[in-house]
């Protein structure tokens, strides 16, 4: 009996708060029933710089932010978030991908036993239980979806077996910015394919290829797809996916004479014209190791030219190196490169040896006795001119001479592919990453198949990502502009926002809604006036306005206005759904 009471004077207060709200449940979407949280006044720190995509998706009410790199989503920015995962989710399907969703705590063993724990410390939100047992918030899922599988699966019959997830990924950044683009907490697709041979790999690889192609095809905005470095990730073969903008981190190079396309972080040449004993203009410059470091196999100084040697062992203690790169006058360290010789290198930030020897070491300029010193020569720079201008910083050292440029290129450098002086470079934000993995993490976490032939042998596999909050961010700054957000037709938060302009009857809304509902429209009945409303749907950046005036009082003629497209046109309500299917097909 109590409990019947409180449902009785519960429903009394629900459809009292509706009426005070002017809340309508007839099963069309209203804007009334909706929260949209926007701020029609500009941030103070806009109005000189102007706003980019990252202020106008606060100030439409997208989202708010928690901290430094994280962000809440409002119902604005889920419904965007919710459409690029369900075209995910489309185009996962015509790869025979199924989803999952794995747990964002992840055990560190398993890290630990893969070997990518090794110099990621930094980057690693690590935390441990009541009883001492350590884990991880996952940046990807590598570790903990191959041991899924690998419990799983024994017979060739078992693959190949693609699956996905879209989650919650998280990355302890030094430096947040760019809001949605470099957060510490973000939401990504990462599919994660197995294979019985690396030829199957290859072709999963290339079925994959073509659904990313497919899915960014249908935002109908242009993309680049480059050559890239697997980094941390391993494996030996990988593409980005990137949108060109000036707000971007990367830099895309594109040779103009044979469209050979990779990430700047790969640019490796090695076809330079032999060294000189001529003195050669150089600068140093100057890093250091994480750990003690152990550097890849490189050319010795003191031995022949086409012989490999190592460097000199690591010192005992657990100590930095001093690392001093010789490379030419007026160029810029490539850093992605510098780490294949000295995998170990310390990329955070800017190290400044003379700062660190005055705080930690103030009795002398030179190295302490512990740490290492490791000089590399770009091939560009003579040995003669390095000894003419000798350290001055001590320490034990090891000189090799790198075997490619350790340089970012310049406008005149040559295509590593072609040798032509073709080139163009174009700042871009990263959106998608395909990675052949091979068997980096089968082999250390024993994931197995037993073969066609009866042999045991490692699973191989791949991994691809799509950033979708950051897709959502890249979008936003690549398609905004003074009036506000502007998205394509298949990610925006609603196709199209019905607005009346003056005394039309409900019924007459309604009328317009039901023909445009296939578009997912939406009825802007909040009270408010007719020109406010009008400019918070330039803001929230409806592909389509629809407008009933007074020539739909007239002759049930709608205003339809496009931004994107430049169109603002009336329309006889018998032929809009026929226009905006046109126009969006554009869109």
């Amino acid at each position: 009996m109590k409990r019947s009471w409180r449902c009785k004077n519960f429903l009394p207060s629900i459809l009292s708060l509706s009426l005070r709200r002017g809340l309508h449940y007839d099963g069309r979407s209203r804007l009334s029933n909706f929260w949209t949280p926007t701020q029609n006044k500009k941030p103070v720190t806009s109005e000189s710089a102007g706003e980019d995509g990252h202020d106008l998706l606060l100030r439409a009410g997208f989202l708010r932010q928690a901290h430094s790199g994280i962000f809440h989503l409002l119902p604005l920015g889920l419904r965007v978030q919710d459409k690029i995962e369900r075209l995910i989710d489309k185009h996962m399907q015509t790869v025979g991908a199924v989803k999952v969703s794995l747990s964002s705590v992840s055990s560190q063993e398993l890290w630990e036993r893969s070997g990518r724990l090794e110099g990621r410390d930094s980057e690693l939100f690590q935390l441990e239980d009541r009883k001492g047992a350590k884990f991880l918030l996952s940046p990807t899922h590598e570790e903990e979806i191959t041991t899924i599988v690998k419990n799983a699966v024994q017979s060739y019959k078992d693959l190949p077996l693609r699956l996905y997830q879209v989650t919650r990924k998280y990355r302890d950044e030094a430096r947040p910015r760019q809001g949605l683009l470099r957060g510490r907490e973000f939401v990504m697709k990462d599919l994660y394919t197995f294979d019985v041979t690396e030829e199957k790999a290859m072709e999963t690889y290339s079925d994959v290829s073509k659904a990313y192609r497919n899915f960014f095809d249908e935002l109908a905005l242009p993309y680049l797809v480059a050559n890239a470095d697997s980094g941390s990730m391993g494996g030996d073969h990988s593409h980005e996916y990137h949108f060109a903008s000036t707000k971007g981190e990367d830099t895309i190079i594109s040779c103009q004479s044979c469209q050979h396309t990779i990430n700047e972080e790969l640019w490796r040449p090695t076809h330079v014209e032999m060294e000189s004993d001529a003195d050669t203009p150089f600068r140093v410059w100057i890093g250091r190791t994480l750990k003690p470091p152990v550097p890849n196999a490189a050319l010795d100084e003191r031995g022949p030219q086409t012989e490999i040697a190592r460097a000199p062992d690591p010192p005992s203690d657990n100590t930095s190196a001093l690392v001093e790169v010789y490379i030419p006058q007026g160029s810029r360290i490539n850093t992605h490169a510098l780490k294949e010789l000295v995998p170990g290198l310390d990329t955070s930030g800017f190290f400044d040896l003379d700062q660190t020897l005055s705080t930690y070491y103030p009795n002398t300029t030179t190295l302490p006795g512990s740490w290492q010193r490791i000089s590399i020569r770009d091939p560009r720079v003579s040995m003669s001119s390095i000894l003419s201008k000798p350290s001055d910083r001590g320490g034990p050292s090891s000189t090799m001479t790198s075997p490619f440029i350790l340089t970012k290129p310049e406008a005149d450098s040559a295509c590593p592919s072609c040798g032509s002086q073709t080139l163009s470079f174009t700042p871009t934000v990263e959106i998608g990453h395909t990675f052949h993995l091979g068997t980096r993490y089968s082999k250390p976490l024993d994931a197995k198949v037993q073969t066609e032939q009866n042999m045991i042998q490692d699973i191989q596999m791949g991994c691809h990502g799509i950033g979708v909050s950051r897709l959502m961010g890249a979008v936003a700054s690549l398609l905004a502009d003074e009036r506000g957000l502007n998205w394509p037709i298949k990610i925006a938060p609603y196709g199209v926002v019905i607005v009346e302009a003056g005394a039309v009857a409900d019924q007459e809304v309604n009328k317009v809604y039901d023909r445009l509902a296939g578009l997912d429209a939406t009825i802007d009945d909040r009270e408010r006036p007719f020109g406010w409303k009008l400019k918070d749907a330039d803001l929230i950046g409806y592909p389509f306005i629809v407008i009933l005036g007074k020539s739909w009082k007239e002759r049930e003629a709608v205003e339809l206005q496009c931004r994107r497209l430049g169109i603002k046109e009336k329309v006889a309500i018998e032929e809009i759904n026929v226009r905006m299917e046109e126009l969006a097909a554009k869109l």
